[in-house]
């Protein structure tokens, strides 16, 4: 993993860089510390980074800002702040976790391990996801989304409307910061398990995920049962005759 630290303090950003390398271990490729708002900006800009631990108050700068220019991009983010206000808003934008100053080596391991464990999830849904067109950030609600295929290392979102954008992050990473309506139904494909209408069997042990639009996506073997009993516990009650 490529680490970017972003703290002002001289010596929390030596605590964060030497708790990461005891929790990670061999897991860092490279650390990258940055103490300002403006050589953040530039490192983000120079060094491609797997995840960014940000302050928010960065010598009267507001870490938000960074956080705004880069939640389109395709790492995770931990926010380490004293500024819980900010919390729900940076939860709503992506972040994986907001760490809480002061902090203690559990804390902050238990936010790592929200970015390395595949499994992993952030400790809140995000509302909303950023695309880049034209150069500039375009936000879009989750709640509009219907699917995301992966497309090599993007993601292609599938809205309500019709309408296909494509998000920097792939769809490993951005399934982690997904709200728990949207279900992994193939390494490929995720989906609003609302949506779905129905499940179709086909030969050769090949499966089919119908949505309420008509079209069809193909559902993982090792899936298949799981999302059939989800698609059961979630389904609405028959309403009795009469």
């Amino acid at each position: 993993m490529r680490l970017l630290i972003v703290e002002d303090e001289p010596l929390v950003a030596q605590r964060v860089e030497r708790l990461c390398r005891m929790i990670l271990k061999d897991k860092i490729e490279t650390v990258r510390v940055a103490a300002t708002f403006d050589t953040a900006d530039a490192a983000l800009d120079q060094h491609p980074i797997d995840l960014l631990l940000l302050d928010l108050n960065l010598h009267g700068r507001d870490g938000m800002e960074l956080l705004q220019a880069s939640i389109a991009a395709s790492f995770h983010t931990i926010i380490i702040s004293a500024n819980t206000e900010h919390a729900l808003r940076a939860f709503e934008y992506g972040v994986i976790d907001f760490v809480p100053k002061p902090f203690t080596q559990e804390r902050l391991a238990l936010a790592l391990a929200r970015v390395t464990d595949d499994t992993g999830h952030s400790a809140q849904a995000a509302k909303f996801l950023a695309i880049k067109k034209h150069g500039r950030i375009e936000i879009v609600a989750i709640a509009d989304v219907v699917y995301i295929q992966a497309a090599h290392n993007y993601s292609e979102l599938v809205l309500k409307n019709g309408r296909r954008e494509l998000h920097d992050k792939p769809l490993e990473r951005l399934t982690a910061i997904l709200p728990g309506g949207f279900e992994r139904i193939h390494k490929s494909y995720a989906v609003r398990l609302v949506d779905i209408s129905a499940i179709h069997a086909q030969e050769g042990s090949h499966y089919e995920a119908e949505l309420r639009t008509g079209e069809r996506l193909p559902v993982g073997r090792t899936r298949y049962k799981e999302l059939r009993a989800r698609l059961t516990l979630t389904a609405p009650p028959t309403p009795p005759k009469g």
